[in-house]
């Protein structure tokens, strides 16, 4: 049976993926950020398995799993969790800065270091998904898209490490797609928030689950969806 571990299984793309990977049979590890968390996830996808770890706390991941028991083997890596906070750099705080750059950027870094040995037993998958922000910087975007620039960069790095052990990596860059982060997102903007004219997430789980399922002759390096209306 194919595992797959997910962060960012509770809403938004994440949810959309471990829909899609739970209706189909596969065996999926979602990871909470607490032990109520963990249980919430456990009662919206039966059978799956959960892993608790603060992603905002990236220091203490691996404290946190050598209290769990961690899988033998696994076939995908999924890093969809992310958080954004808007402002410009001359009123950024250092906090706001610190917080999007663990949680996007050093938690998926240790996080595939962690489980970097049961990808290789496996040849298994790391799947990034990025953003359009990871490609380009907005004004106000800039600590945001900092972190999902490293985020690129990391993947870049760890394709290239990983090759010989046979661990296709995959970045995937979505625009903006109806979510509570767009939700909040257009708050800050100051804009009115109409999901109708974003993308669905499960079209990008789509996305996601076409470079994960591809045979394995070939591997999906870079994708970019944006919306088509």
């Amino acid at each position: 049976m194919t595992t797959h571990l997910i962060t960012g299984a509770g809403s938004g793309i994440g949810a959309a993926v471990a829909r899609r990977l739970h209706a189909r049979g596969d065996e999926l590890i979602l990871l909470a950020r607490d032990a109520g968390r963990a249980k919430e996830l456990a009662d919206l996808y039966p059978g799956a398995r959960t892993l608790v770890g603060d992603l905002a706390n990236p220091d203490r991941l691996s404290w946190a799993f050598s209290h769990q028991q961690l899988p033998d083997r696994l076939d995908t890596l999924l890093h969809i969790a992310g958080v954004v906070d808007l402002g410009p750099v001359g009123e950024l705080t250092t906090k706001a800065w610190r917080t999007q750059l663990d949680v996007n950027l050093v938690a998926p870094a240790e996080l595939t270091r962690l489980l970097l040995p049961q990808l290789r037993v496996s040849q298994g998958h790391v799947v990034f998904v990025n953003s359009g922000a990871g490609l380009r910087a907005n004004p106000d975007w800039s600590a945001y898209a900092a972190s999902k620039h490293g985020l690129k960069a990391l993947a870049d790095a760890l394709r290239a490490e990983e090759h010989g052990h046979g661990v296709r990596v995959t970045s995937v860059y979505p625009g903006r797609t109806a979510s509570p982060m767009q939700a909040k997102v257009h708050q800050q903007e100051g804009k009115e928030y109409d999901p109708a004219g974003l993308m669905d997430p499960d079209s990008v789980a789509t996305t996601v689950l076409t470079a994960i399922d591809l045979p394995r002759d070939a591997e999906i390096q870079d994708l970019t969806v944006r919306p088509g209306r």
